[in-house]
Order: C-alpha cells, then sequence, then structure tokens
C-alpha cells in the first residue's frame, strides 16, 4: 500500500460558534487547513466530511456539495458520511481509502457540530432526543436521556465486574480538566476539578440518572466546533510542498462496526474496537508498548478506561487504574488525552475524530502546546467510537 501522510491540520476553538453558519463552517474548515501549509483547495484532488447531527440540528443535508462550494473543489469525488460520534474518524479513513485507490494524491477530511444556537445557548432536550437516535430503539425504552443513561449503565457494569470505584473513574476527568487548562482550543480551558468535586454531588454536579453512579463530571461537552486534515502520499506531499520530516505517518488504520443492539454483546470488551485497534497495529508494525501518545474517546469517564484498555496500555478492568497511577499523564508512561479529552476538550461530535487524530500529530511534530507536550513523542494511537460502543475508527501514527 502506499505510505500515507497527515499534511495539515486545522481546527476551530471548541466550545461556542455562535451565528456561524453550515456554509462558514465548512468552508473556514477546509480554507483554514489549506492555509496551514498555503496552498489553494484546487491543489487537493477528494474530500469527505463527517457530522451527525446535520439534518436534525443544523436543517442541512448533502455537507459534500457544501465543501464543493469552496473555490476550487468543485468537481471532485467528495461524499459525507455518518457514523454517530465516529463520524470525523470515518472521514478521514474514507479520505485515505480514497488515495489508497489511486483517486487522487491529496485529500482533505473534514468533521464539523453545531449543537449550540447562535446565541450559544443549548436544548439539552432536544440534543438529548437527537443523540439517541444513534443507538437502538429497544435501547432507547424508559431513557429521557439516551447515552448518559446506556453508559450510566455500562459504569455500573465496569465497577461492578471490575471492583473500580466511582474514585478511580473520576480520575479520569481531573486529568483531562487539568489539561484541557493548557490547550487554548479547549471548552474547559477556564475551568479545573479535583478529585472532590468531582466526586461531591453540589452544585452542578449531580448524578445523571438515579440509582446509577454517572455524574456530571464524568461526561463529556456539549459543543460546537469543527476541525480538519489534509492528508496525502508521498507523491502528494511533493505536490503541497511539503517535508515528509514536517508530515506525520498515518501507519495504520482500522475500521469494524458492531451491531447497535446491546443485546448478547459484552460492550466492556468491545469486539469490534479491538478488532479495529489490532488491524491498525498491526499494519503500522507496532505493538501498544512503541506507543507513547494516545488519543482515546471518553465520551464518559468509563470510556477513558476502557479506551485505555482498547489501545493496549492496561489489561482489561485496569484502565482506571493507570489514570490513577499517573501513567497516562503527560510525563507518565504514555499521554492519553493530553487535549483535555472529550470531557475537558469539548465533544463536537462529527469533529471529535479529526480532532483526534489531529492533536496526536501535534504530539508527533512537537507541536503541542506547552505543558502539555510529551517528552520524546514518537508513536500515537487514536480510537474514536460511535454509538453505544458500537462503530469504532482506530489509527496509529508515526512521527515523520
Amino acid at each position: 500500500m502506499k505510505k500515507i501522510y497527515i499534511a495539515a491540520y486545522h481546527q476551530s476553538e471548541f466550545g461556542k460558534l455562535m451565528g456561524m453558519t453550515t456554509p462558514a463552517i465548512v468552508r473556514a474548515a477546509v480554507e483554514g487547513a489549506c492555509g496551514e501549509i498555503g496552498v489553494q483547495a484546487s491543489e487537493i484532488g477528494t474530500a469527505s466530511i463527517g457530522a451527525a447531527c446535520g439534518f436534525t440540528l443544523n436543517g442541512q443535508g448533502l455537507l459534500a456539495g457544501l465543501i464543493a462550494d469552496v473555490e476550487g473543489m468543485a468537481g471532485k469525488p467528495i461524499e459525507a458520511v455518518e457514523n454517530a460520534c465516529a463520524s470525523g474518524g470515518q472521514a478521514v479513513v474514507s479520505v485515505i481509502q480514497k488515495l489508497q485507490l489511486g483517486l487522487a494524491e491529496t485529500g482533505i477530511a473534514v468533521g464539523y457540530e453545531k449543537m449550540r444556537g447562535a446565541d450559544g445557548k443549548m436544548d439539552g432536550k432536544l440534543i438529548g432526543e437527537v443523540l439517541g437516535y444513534f443507538s437502538h430503539p429497544d435501547d432507547r425504552e424508559g431513557k429521557t436521556f439516551v447515552f448518559p443513561h446506556i453508559f450510566a449503565e455500562v459504569m455500573r457494569d465496569y465497577m461492578g465486574e471490575h471492583g473500580e470505584t466511582e474514585a478511580g473513574l473520576a480520575a479520569v476527568a481531573v486529568q483531562e480538566y487539568a489539561n484541557a487548562r493548557l490547550n487554548p482550543k479547549a471548552q474547559m480551558r477556564k475551568a479545573s476539578v479535583t478529585l472532590e468535586q468531582a466526586l461531591a454531588i453540589e452544585g452542578i454536579n449531580r448524578y445523571v440518572v438515579d440509582g446509577l453512579p454517572l455524574k456530571t463530571y464524568d461526561c463529556s461537552q456539549i459543543t460546537d466546533g469543527y476541525a480538519a486534515l489534509i492528508v496525502a502520499t508521498e507523491e502528494g506531499l511533493a505536490r503541497l510542498g511539503v517535508k515528509r520530516a514536517d508530515a506525520v505517518e498515518v501507519a495504520g488504520w482500522g475500521q469494524a462496526t458492531d451491531p447497535l443492539s446491546r443485546v448478547g454483546r459484552d460492550v466492556l470488551r468491545p469486539a469490534g474496537a479491538y478488532r479495529a485497534m489490532n488491524v491498525a497495529y498491526a499494519m503500522a508494525g507496532l505493538t501498544a508498548a512503541d506507543v507513547n501518545v494516545a488519543e482515546v474517546h471518553d465520551c464518559f469517564t468509563v470510556m477513558g478506561a476502557i479506551g485505555t484498555e482498547v489501545i493496549g496500555k492496561a489489561e482489561i478492568g485496569k484502565g482506571a487504574r493507570y489514570w490513577v497511577e499517573g501513567k497516562a499523564a503527560v510525563d507518565g508512561e504514555c499521554g492519553i488525552n493530553t487535549s483535555g479529552g472529550l470531557i475537558a476538550k469539548g465533544h463536537p461530535v462529527g469533529a471529535t475524530g479529526v480532532a483526534m487524530i489531529g492533536w496526536a500529530a501535534m504530539q508527533l511534530m512537537g507541536r503541542a502546546p506547552e505543558g502539555l507536550q510529551v517528552n520524546g513523542a514518537r508513536a500515537a494511537a487514536t480510537f474514536n467510537i460511535g454509538g453505544p460502543i458500537c462503530a469504532s475508527v482506530c489509527t496509529v501514527l508515526k512521527a515523520g
């Protein structure tokens, strides 16, 4: 197969895009990524865009056509993809696959989500309903806010099976809030959370579902934001004028989808996620031991733990312990979610998978913000999920 490289990465600040329209968001993402390396969009041969709530929250379909609206992009092979919260990662894989097919030598993957109104406010009930569409109908019964409820059950089951505590899982959030304070693009960069605050049921922190352990600080954010990656073959890098030393290799990738229904499958050991991650490692010729940077899909703290296990940094049931012991810290064994993760960086659903890969690439290029850069960053793993641990997109990156 052809070697694939990340030539450029660009993202908005995560949080609120206020009155920015969907066409303006898409244009800003494409032009912003091109501007990072000083090229015109006409140099990009193909594209893919991922979003989950374009129809339901933005009233906009055919997002590929909005990319084609950008000067220089018309008439090219472009498509929109949707794989719930893995839509961004799926967009990246889609572009890579087209480069492998020889349809182009350069491509751009865009992800975005506009979840708040022009005033920056959100309709929590509507968002809860819309995100619930990404679950099996049978799993929604009796749940007002479907995904927090589903993952509250996952958290309960994880704690029950592995003997983990609420404090152990809260350690994920505490570390991520600390990281986000140093990330100028993070939604929660002005906030801080101690372990005591993450555990105390007071103020904004409450149990989301009665009788289940999930609390407000265990949850990711409702976020506006966009992100874009330019990827290229070696020939494409030359066309873009980007040196290989200034690029990061996407050495391996994997995608797998488990059944949408949780009935009859073990979501604590998600088969598709492990398969996708193992495929990515095998393609890259690396193992988990080679990786010292990672971004995992912590839509809730329990997924920070499970994600740490999926990427191979902890045994099953020991993911939270990895964080408690400081191994996931910037100066730990493997810096995980140094961006702040979905919990503190923010979770603009369609942009999340793109942003995870983009941040990991920044780490490998030594361009992470001061205080967040992993010393000697050599290889990175990313794990992006959609739905109730259903769709999984994994990548392994190598420094140029």
